[in-house]
């Protein structure tokens, strides 16, 4: 499977990122933290909160590679919105079941050495902070052995079209993210070990883990089902797999 034909990829890519770029951050004052942590080539998984429908678009223009989303099949249903999110990768997934088919391509991204991005959510947080996310994100980890990168996204929830999502969020108290405009801090990737102390690690573990990680990296008001987890980890280290490795490299990695 040739997960690249027909994407933009390449300096073409370079040119309509840089020009995307230059219009959205005076635009939404986007700041965009620790792009250097990012791993120039090989597989990645790379997961974040989900607040806003513009959340992915950002996320595409943010990231310096081709980064292929999984993206809700209601979104190929129009011809024009279907045309542009194939050009940037992404690939339908049927949310409401464990779409096989979504897996396969993500994966077959993975071996091509493409990097693979989630919202382990499944959808928009209505209450503005983490839900409960759901186990494909780690069983994608656990079942390819790349690194995963949580990436924490703030200050989208204050901009208008967001849909019926955005009118529930509205009469919410709004999170405090601690600054103005919108903000995506990329954290540092690592791997999700395949076994504890002899046991191996399931996929709602794997996922877990990687939710913890990510609601770390958040300010107070958005951690939501996990900010107890958080404090319970204060100090120690959820995955201590650290991804570079011996095995961050992948024969598919360009």
């Amino acid at each position: 499977m040739d997960v690249e034909r027909h994407t933009l990829r390449g300096h073409p890519r370079r040119i309509v990122r840089a020009a995307l770029l230059a219009v959205v951050r005076p635009l939404l004052r986007l700041h965009l933290e620790h792009l250097e942590r990012i791993p120039p080539t090989g597989p990645l998984i790379v997961y974040s909160n989900h607040l806003h429908n513009a959340d992915p678009v950002l996320m595409v223009m943010a990231f310096p590679r081709p980064i292929h989303y999984m993206a809700k099949k209601e979104v190929f249903g129009v011809p024009v919105i279907r045309t542009i999110v194939r050009m940037v990768g992404a690939f339908p997934v049927d949310r409401g079941k464990a779409d096989r088919s979504a897996i396969r391509r993500a994966e077959a991204a993975l071996a091509a050495g493409v990097a693979v991005g989630m919202f382990p959510e499944g959808t928009r947080s209505e209450t503005l902070a983490l839900r409960q996310a759901h186990a494909g994100t780690g069983l994608l980890a656990l079942r390819n052995d790349v690194p995963v990168m949580p990436v924490a996204i703030t200050g989208t929830e204050r901009l208008p079209f967001n849909g019926a999502k955005g009118r529930l969020q509205s009469q919410r108290r709004m999170p405090d993210p601690g600054h103005r405009g919108v903000r995506i801090v990329f954290g540092e990737p690592f791997r999700i070990p395949r076994e504890i102390d002899g046991r191996r690690v399931t996929p709602d573990e794997a996922t877990e883990m990687m939710m913890i990680k990510l609601a770390q990296m958040l300010p107070p008001d958005y951690r939501g089902v996990y900010a107890a987890k958080v404090v319970a980890t204060v100090g120690q280290e959820p995955v201590p797999v650290p991804a570079s490795d011996e095995r961050a490299s992948s024969p598919g990695a360009r």
